[in-house]
């Protein structure tokens, strides 16, 4: 079945995802989140974590890309199969580098809410300090 191969190939290549569920933040309104420092300093650490699996996933995607031949045989219906396997190799890498920007602009926001909140406890302590 293809579908069972493409899913057997994604599980190989990243792992059953649903295995270790994570923790789900949240409780501010309007969309924002309300987390103290040490629970920001774990999701921060959690999302450098993803990236580096990211990035070992593209390193693993680069590698197809360079295989050196794809088709199995000299026909007609091999160079369709490299065709498309290229393609479908293609799709992935720009998924794989779409996810890895995304996590990268996300840890960017995160220490820079993690810098304010640090900023701005600092000055609340120094308030009330005599």
């Amino acid at each position: 079945m293809i579908i069972g191969e493409a899913g057997q190939a994604a599980q190989a290549l990243w792992g059953d995802v649903f295995d270790t569920p994570g923790r789900v933040y949240g409780g501010g309104k309007g969309g924002q989140f309300q987390m103290d420092p040490e629970e920001l300093s774990a999701v921060i650490g959690q999302w450098e974590d993803l990236l580096d699996k990211i990035s070992e996933d593209g390193d693993k995607i680069r590698s197809l890309i360079y295989t050196p031949k794809l088709a199995p045989g000299e026909d007609a219906a091999s160079g369709s199969f490299a065709s498309t396997s290229g393609d479908s190799i293609a799709a992935l890498q720009r998924q794989n580098d779409s996810m890895r920007k995304y996590a990268q602009e996300y840890i960017k926001k995160l220490k820079e809410a993690q810098t304010k909140t640090v900023a701005t406890d600092q000055g609340m302590s120094d308030t009330f300090k005599a």
